[in-house]
């Protein structure tokens, strides 16, 4: 059977684009109910039971058998032997991406994760106290997928911003297991590790790790149980168990966000070839069946040279399958009248990653507002985010990028104000407090600033 990538072609100047244009855009975040049942009956059951139903969850979903929690837990030495045993390429390849990833979180933090204060005209200080989060948690998928570059992403940041304690939590599946897609029959007391992560793991510098997963992974690390130690946020990626999880227990504990599926935005001129621009789109659609990839241009012979590349490469693509069924069902090849309307378009997308393929992608930059991340340029390939040029790839999805930023140094902070009133500068903001105070009827709050006055305000 030939396989056909057919992307939606769209013009704004049709009259039914406004209608087929949301049509494309739709994604419901909506979940199952038996899945949401299923994991608020995990998350009860591991709060309850703590290391047992982790356990017991843990053979169930993943098929590994442990006697213990201690038989779950990954060393340092671990981690060593992972790094020392894969190729010197990949040793290399994790060292540089890390030490990039690094190097611009830092930057981050200088800029805006310190603390700072001042004195006004009183000698009244005020100002913020920023300090790390103690202890996190980071969610590695170990099931179909495995991301060491996710792990990278994570945990780095967590470690710029000073927190003491990383605890991963890494699902390492038997072959057949419910986890991997199988029937779930068998057991082992070994799983599947991927040792490219637990090198990474090693790199980023993981304070401890369990091989466990979903949501009684999720639910171990929020209420804690009598081995794996309560966190204080939980990041990272997973599946629907484990983001209906994440969604569970926040307020218990802080959570980065919940992700919906992977996007691709590309703005095009017309100048960058257009089977570079074709493989951009399926960097995305790749991913699953359910990932967005979006050509805009206002340049329709441009649309048909991409369209062309693409029909060309998709045969050539491991995941051709997936690539085929995502830009059928969600992609698209958007025909605008110029470049500000399609930068116009972006902003009502606010995609999660957007690239400006062009010339000058300086002068459409300031005309885009929303956009997890932006890649400006036709050499800015949006993989080269993803594992190596330095900014997080944990960024908003599905619209949310309006009003949310990537994962960043700030995620793993948090931030406190800091009031010392001098007696001088009480006199001022003392008749101010109790003025409104009075007004709230609040006359405890009004006699506390009184307190302090030389000459009280009198109750009203």
């Amino acid at each position: 059977m030939t396989l056909v990538a057919a992307p939606a072609r769209l013009s704004t100047t049709a009259a039914t684009f406004e209608a087929d244009f949301a049509a494309r855009l739709h994604w419901s975040a909506d979940t199952d109910a038996a899945i949401e049942q299923r994991v608020a009956d995990i998350l009860a059951d591991v709060q309850k039971r703590g290391d047992a139903a982790v356990l017991e969850y843990t053979a169930r979903f993943d098929g590994l058998s442990a006697p213990n929690m201690a038989a779950l837990e990954l060393t340092q030495a671990d981690f060593k032997a992972a790094f020392d045993a894969i190729p010197q390429a990949q040793r290399d390849a994790l060292q540089a991406a890390a030490k990039r990833v690094r190097s611009y979180h830092e930057a981050q933090k200088k800029a805006s994760g310190e603390s700072w204060s001042y004195r006004d005209e009183d000698g009244t200080l005020l100002g913020q106290k920023v300090t790390p989060l103690d202890r996190v948690g980071i969610y590695v998928p170990g099931g179909k997928a495995a991301y060491p570059s996710s792990l990278l992403m994570n945990a780095i940041p967590a470690h710029v911003a000073g927190v003491q304690e990383i605890i991963m939590v890494v699902p390492t599946p038997v072959r057949g297991s419910v986890a991997t897609g199988g029937t779930g029959e068998g057991t082992s007391t070994k799983g599947e590790r991927n040792e490219l992560v637990l090198a990474a793991a090693y790199v980023a510098g993981v304070t401890r790790a369990f091989t466990i997963g979903g949501a009684q992974a999720v639910a171990a690390l929020a209420y804690g149980t009598a081995t794996v130690p309560k966190v204080d946020k939980i990041t990272g990626p997973g599946n629907a168990y484990v983001a209906s999880a994440k969604k569970r227990v926040f307020g218990t504990v802080g959570i980065d966000m919940i992700a919906g599926p992977s996007e691709i935005l590309v703005l095009a001129d017309g100048t960058t070839p257009p089977d570079w621009v074709a493989m951009d789109l399926f960097s995305q659609a790749e991913h699953d069946e359910l990932a967005q990839s979006i050509l805009l241009c206002p340049d329709a012979a441009y649309l048909d040279a991409v369209q062309r590349e693409i029909d060309r490469l998709l045969p050539t693509m491991p995941r051709a399958e997936i690539i085929a069924k995502s830009l059928t069902g969600r992609g698209a090849l958007i025909l605008t009248k110029d470049m500000e309307e399609a930068c116009a378009i972006s902003n009502r997308i606010a995609p999660e990653h957007l690239e400006v393929s062009s010339t000058d992608p300086h002068r459409w930059e300031p005309l885009l507002r929303h956009a997890g991340a932006i890649f400006l340029g036709a050499y800015t390939s949006e993989s080269l985010g993803d594992y190596c040029a330095g900014p997080n790839h944990v960024l908003p999805t599905s619209g949310t990028a309006r009003f949310s930023s990537p994962l960043g140094v700030y995620d793993f902070q948090k931030r406190s104000s800091l009031i010392e009133v001098s007696e001088a500068g009480a006199q001022v903001l003392g008749t101010i407090a109790a003025e409104l105070a009075y007004g709230e009827g609040l006359q405890a709050h009004a006699q506390a600033a009184e307190m302090r006055l030389t000459t009280p305000v009198k109750p009203r």
